[in-house]
């Protein structure tokens, strides 16, 4: 496998965010940077950058990146000043839990820091510390789910789980990345992922990068290649996991239906930040993405001009549909109201 590069870093000798632009892949692979809040936000909101631990990381940095570019130096203009930057991060993206996880992560840092110069070194420490983190938990968390893979088999998944949405490796495809490197012959069936094509664009070239066999379908002949026997398992990645739901890329939710009628197993890889488990299915607003993303495609209209669009990024799936929740501290199963006791304990007295 080639050395996959980081999604989303921290630029010491220049103060500022570097992350690739996934919304230019395959066809470009260009690396940006972010020196402003606003910028970044901007990026979030294109979806430049992208998935739920990339999230987690951007908002570490976007608080890191407010702090270090700071030019108050009154304490208490410098704390609102960061408290703004976290707010506007923080709405860019409501459904991924991730974001407010790693913004809040490192807003705390500074809300203890006696000086602003401990408070602009305190953040992008902690902000470091994120991305870090990342990396071994995915690592973590593949090594669990590839005890999960036959010998051979052939994998569904949806959306980009990967290493773009993450600092590297990936949760979803970190589990393929995994069960490949014990020497397991995995198969890749990539849902394209419409209307955005997280799949075809980002999915594919990940793992066609890497030498592993993927496979391209249309997101509508998931079932039917489940029905003639052809998909051995389904693995997605989560965007955020309450006690009841686990909320992923619009059309997780017809995968999981799916899967259960044929009896394939449908697990979910996800780090603990994504857990949200004071919050239930109800309590969670999906975000709604532009009409333009649906209605057109490049120069060409697809649909009239008087035609309503409903685009919702993303669906919630019952956790009756989910077989196993892939963490790095094991692999979760049903009963899950028990299991997700283990979410919150300390890491010493988990037992999976």
């Amino acid at each position: 496998m080639q050395k996959e590069p980081y999604t989303i870093a921290w630029d010491a000798e220049t103060d500022c965010i570097v992350y690739i632009d996934q919304t230019l892949l395959p066809g470009r692979y260009d690396v940006m940077r972010c020196t402003t809040v606003e910028d970044l936000a901007r990026a979030i909101r294109r979806l430049e950058i992208r998935g739920a631990p990339a999230l987690g990381i951007a908002g570490a940095m976007g608080v890191a990146l407010a702090a270090a570019r700071s030019a108050e130096t009154d304490p208490g203009r410098f704390q609102a000043e960061i408290r703004r930057a976290a707010g506007l991060l923080r709405g860019t993206r409501p459904t991924a839990v991730n974001l407010a996880w790693g913004i809040d992560r490192v807003a705390r840092k500074v809300a203890m820091a006696a000086s602003v110069a401990e408070a602009k070194a305190l953040a992008v420490a902690e902000a470091n510390a994120v991305a870090e983190e990342d990396e071994r938990t995915c690592r973590r968390l593949g090594n669990f789910g590839e005890e999960l893979f036959p010998t051979t088999c052939t994998a569904l998944t949806h959306c980009n789980a990967g290493a773009l949405a993450c600092r590297c490796w990936g949760t979803a495809l970190g589990v393929i990345r995994s069960a490949v490197a014990t020497g397991k012959d995995v198969r890749v069936i990539s849902c394209e992922t419409r209307p955005l094509n997280q799949g075809s664009r980002l999915t594919c070239w990940e793992l066609a990068r890497d030498g592993i066999d993927v496979t391209l379908i249309p997101d509508s002949s998931a079932a039917y290649l489940m029905r003639k026997g052809e998909i051995d398992l389904v693995i997605v990645g989560a965007d955020r996991i309450t006690k009841d739901a686990v909320f992923n890329k619009i059309g997780t939710y017809m995968h999981a239906v799916a899967a259960h009628h044929h009896g394939i197993p449908f697990y979910v890889a996800a780090p603990l930040s994504t857990f949200d488990l004071s919050r239930r299915e109800t309590d969670i607003v999906i975000e709604e993405r532009d009409r333009a993303e649906l209605a057109g495609c490049g120069d060409r209209q697809l649909a009239p001009d008087d035609v309503k669009v409903l685009n919702y990024a993303f669906d919630a799936t019952p956790l009756d549909l989910v077989d196993a929740i892939i963490t790095e501290i094991g692999v979760l199963r049903p009963p899950y109201d028990k299991s997700f006791r283990l979410v919150s304990e300390p890491a010493e007295s988990r037992e999976i």
